[in-house]
Formats: structure tokens, sequence, C-alpha cells
């Protein structure tokens, strides 16, 4: 008798702990995106918006050096957004005339994003002005599908002045997914439960050790990052353009190709602790298979996202490629 009550009881109470998670998790699920610094609304009131296909697609365009006619494109990486440029920005305006970054759209990847960049420069007026491109991570992708286009001469297409990669897998074969990147995109149909039940903590404890162990970011500034991608639910869509990483495979003759055939200056920024793109298997392929490319290696304790981790040592390697031709 006494273990039926029991029993009876500990059903109970987990029927009041079911009734009362059901309410939670909605609220949870659905939790408004937290509030922007006074940092990054002031990047995003100084910057514009235009339509692409009905979409609005977020851009920053700065006048910099008055009579200069040097225009760069900026290009992010994955998970984040343009603000990712925001240390290096001000020292791109005092040598460049236009310095352009915008926000990848969250709505799966093939060449789209290549094509909002032709379609901002054309919003813009500069479709037919010499651009030189400066890339990250998911960023670099878009440049080398830019950069295909380029060689295949389409009309239509930007004409690339110099093209500068950093810490981008363009290699399918050295790069190196981080845990929750490989759950996200081969989840199946976990994926999308995923997503949705990604929180700051797991944002951040996955993307904290793709930087140096002296130069990670602050706390505020990871919430920056979280408030960028939770900007619209693009959180939701995480999963979507983690396929970025199987599009690589399938458009590698494509995408590398178009790396070891131009004859425009290329160059690339190497932090060298990256986790994704390890030293020195990621270096060797790359000097073996385009040893026309110039190099920077910054600092041995520089990760992932070295424009934040290293912004002068950045600047000044980007400052001496661009100088140099």
């Amino acid at each position: 008798m006494v273990r039926r009550d029991r029993l009876r009881r500990m059903r109970e109470w987990w029927v009041q702990v079911g009734l009362l998670a059901v309410p939670l998790l909605a609220a949870y699920l659905h939790i408004p995106p937290p509030q922007l610094s006074p940092a990054l609304h002031s990047w995003k009131s100084s910057g514009k918006f235009f339509t692409y296909k009905g979409l609005r697609i977020f851009y920053q365009d700065s006048v910099g050096v008055v009579g200069s006619p040097e225009i760069v494109v900026l290009l992010h990486g994955f998970p984040t957004s343009s603000y990712d440029w925001y240390k290096i920005w001000e020292g791109l305006t005092l040598r460049f005339h236009r310095v352009i970054a915008l926000d990848f759209l969250g709505f799966g990847f093939s060449d789209k994003p290549a094509s909002i960049v032709e379609a901002l420069l054309r919003h813009l007026g500069l479709q037919n002005r010499r651009i030189n491109l400066l890339s990250h991570d998911y960023g670099d992708i878009v440049a080398q599908e830019l950069l295909y286009r380029y060689k295949q001469n389409r009309s239509g297409r930007l004409t690339i002045k110099s093209l500068c990669l950093s810490n981008g897998g363009i290699f399918p074969e050295t790069h190196r997914p981080l845990l929750l990147q490989k759950l996200l995109k081969d989840g199946g149909v976990l994926s999308p439960i995923l997503t949705r039940l990604m929180n700051f903590f797991v944002f951040s404890r996955g993307l904290t050790p793709v930087f140096g162990p002296y130069t990670r970011p602050s706390e505020s500034e990871l919430w920056d990052m979280w408030a960028g991608i939770r900007n619209n639910d693009g959180n939701l869509v995480i999963d979507s353009l983690l396929q970025y990483i199987n599009q690589r495979k399938k458009f590698r003759r494509r995408w590398v190709g178009a790396l070891a055939s131009v004859t425009i200056p290329i160059h690339f920024i190497y932090g060298p602790l990256d986790p994704v793109n390890p030293y020195p298997e990621f270096l060797e392929l790359y000097r073996k298979t385009l040893p026309r490319s110039t190099v920077s290696i910054l600092d041995d304790h520089i990760s992932h996202y070295p424009q934040l981790e290293d912004p002068m040592g950045f600047l000044n390697a980007y400052m001496g490629f661009i100088n140099s031709f």
C-alpha cells in the first residue's frame, strides 16, 4: 500500500513538472533577441539597407580618402556579420576611398551570396569599377565564386583588382569543422531542433575555442556576436547555412581552380593557431597549390579570427599587400 502511494505521488510529481516545463520551454523557444549594445546599435544606425529579390540586405559604405580611386569590399565569415570588421574599419578608410561591407542572408548557400555582392555594387553604381576583395572564413568561399565569375568574364560581373583571403577553409581536405558545426550540419531532422534550442551559453562555448588563448572575446563582445545572429531569427537557419561545408567539397575544382588560374594579386593572412584550418597542413597545401600567392603569418597565438584578435597585425599585413602592386 505504501509503495503504491509512493508511486502515485511520483507520477503526480512528474505530471506537475511536465505541466510546468511546457510553458517554460515554449517561452524559452520564443525568447526575444538581446538588445543591441551601444556599439552594435551605432554600427546598425550608421549602415543602410538595399533590397535584393524582396529581401532587405544590410550594408556599410564609408567614404575615406578623398581623390583615391581605390575600393575595398569586405566579406565576413560564419556565423557572424559585417561587424567582424569594425576593429580595422577606420584604418581601411585611411587608405581606400570606399570601404564597403554587407551582411550575408541566411537562406542557404550556393552562389547566392556572390550574387548579393554583385547586386550591392550595382546598387551603389560601382559595377564597372575595379574592386579589391578582403574576405574571412565563409567569405573566402564567396570571394572564390566571385573570382570564378570574373575569370569566366561573364557580362555584368564585377572586375576584381586584388583578393586577400584569411583563415577560410578553402581546401575541404584540410578543413576541420567544430563538433557543434558537425552536429548542426549533419543532424538531419534534429538540426532544426538544435538550432531552436541554441542559446548564448551554447553559442559562446562553441565559438570561444576558435580564438587564441590570449585573444578571446570578452563576454560583451560575445553578446554582440550573438545579438547579430539572433537578429531576425538568424539562429534558426544556421543548420542550412552550414551546408556551405558540403558545397565546398562539391565545387572544389571550380573554386580552387579559380584561385589557381587567375593572374591578379592574391594574398592570404593566416592566424596559425586556427583549429579549423590547422597549421602546418593547411599552409603547406596552400603554398603548394597557389605558389604565386603571397602569405602573411601572424603571431603564433593568433587563431581563426585574426582581424579581431590582432587588428593592427592584420591591418599592417593587408596594407603591405595592397601597397606591393
